[in-house]
Order: structure tokens, then sequence, then C-alpha cells
């Protein structure tokens, strides 16, 4: 199976630059053909930028990614955040760049658009799969909820004290990267025949984690 398209997709969760516009258009010409789902989202995400307008464009991805860390694009914190796992995650990956020689650049392993490259460029059809479905498959899932508007409503109003100018600017612009992340997943889940029946698996263990976790907590306050 061709995975060059990764590395298109790539483009639309990087830094914009000059030629951003162009290839979010590209990204779209491109699933028009192809990938009718996704590329609905993705004509969404074009048509609601903040058009040719770089500076604008920056700062939109800015507040999408880098403010909180809940939205981040470095794909092994959205689903271990501090844990030893990651760690892990990013030795092994380490790994499969080198073996691809896939250059991270500045980032770490696990971002977004390094693992997209990744599964480009690589050869060893397993470790892309295990990587689609086990890693980028449950972290987008996860990601594109907290940019569910109903979802930033409620977490902003946890950082309306602290953050109030902040987040009266940005919350009904940061909604639209959730829409690149819509196109991402279709694509992943048309490619690698990925069944929701697989996400919810991820979701019901998140959530097991995440009540055992809160238990644990009140032991603790409780002792």
């Amino acid at each position: 199976m061709n995975l060059d398209h990764y590395d298109l997709m790539a483009r639309l969760f990087l830094y914009p630059g000059p030629s951003f516009f162009t290839d979010v258009r590209q990204v779209v010409d491109f699933l028009d053909e192809r990938y009718l789902l996704a590329a609905e989202d993705a004509q969404f995400f074009c048509d609601h930028l903040p058009q040719n307008d770089l500076e604008d464009m920056q700062e939109l991805f800015t507040r999408s990614f880098d403010v909180q860390a809940i939205t981040t694009l470095d794909v092994g914190y959205v689903l271990f955040g501090e844990d030893y796992k990651r760690g892990k995650l990013l030795s092994n990956l380490n790994r499969e760049h080198a073996k691809a020689q896939n250059d991270c650049g500045v980032e770490l392993a696990d971002h977004l658009p390094n693992l997209l490259r990744l599964i480009a460029k690589s050869r060893d059809e397993e470790m892309v799969r295990e990587l689609a479905v086990e890693i980028l498959a449950p972290a987008l899932h996860k990601m594109i909820r907290e940019f569910n508007p109903k979802r930033q409503d409620e977490r902003n109003r946890l950082y309306q004290r602290h953050y109030k100018t902040l987040i009266e600017q940005s919350e009904h612009r940061v909604a639209v990267y959730g829409h690149a992340l819509k196109a991402l997943f279709s694509i992943l889940k048309q490619d690698f025949q990925i069944k929701d029946e697989t996400l919810a698996l991820h979701a019901e263990h998140e959530f097991l984690n995440f009540i055992r976790a809160e238990m644990s907590v009140e032991k603790l306050v409780s002792e």
C-alpha cells in the first residue's frame, strides 16, 4: 500500500510557513479524489482559515496546539502524559525514525508530523500498522474530542479566572483544527481498516485507568 499521502497530511500540522495555504489546497484536491469523507473536513478546515494571512494563521496554530498541553501535537503525551510509557515510546520511535532516515528536526519523535512522515517513509509494514492502530488512532480520537465545542466550553470555564483575555480572543477559532484532525482520522481508519469497536476498547481502558487513579487519590486523602 502506498502511504506517501501521509507526508502531505503532515504539512497540515506544521507551524505555518509561506507555503501553508498552498499545501492545504493540495490536501483538499488529493482527498477529493480518494477520501470523500475526509475531504469534507479538509474543505471545512480550508474554508475557515484566516485567508492568506500568515501571521493570523500562525497565531491560530499556536492557540490550537501550544497554549494548553491537553491539545498538544505530541502524541505520546496525549496518550500517556508524563508516565514512563511515554519515555519507552519515544525510545522505540527514535529507533524507527533512524531506520527510516526520517529527520525529526527540533521536535520530539512522537510529534504528529514526524509520525506521519515516518508512516510515509518506513518499509516496515508491521511497525507502520502497529503505529497507526495502537498509537495514532487512539491519540487522534482523544485529540478530536478535545476540539469539540462543548468540551472547549467546559475547559474554558476552568481556565477563565487565569486566562480570560486569551480565551475570549481564541475560543471561536481554535476548533477549526479539529476538522484537520478529523480528516486525518478518516484517512487512517480507511487505510488501516480500523473499526470503531477497537477505538471503544481503548477509550474504555483509558476510562478505567482514570477511575482507578481517582480512587487511589481518594484513598490517600482519607488516610
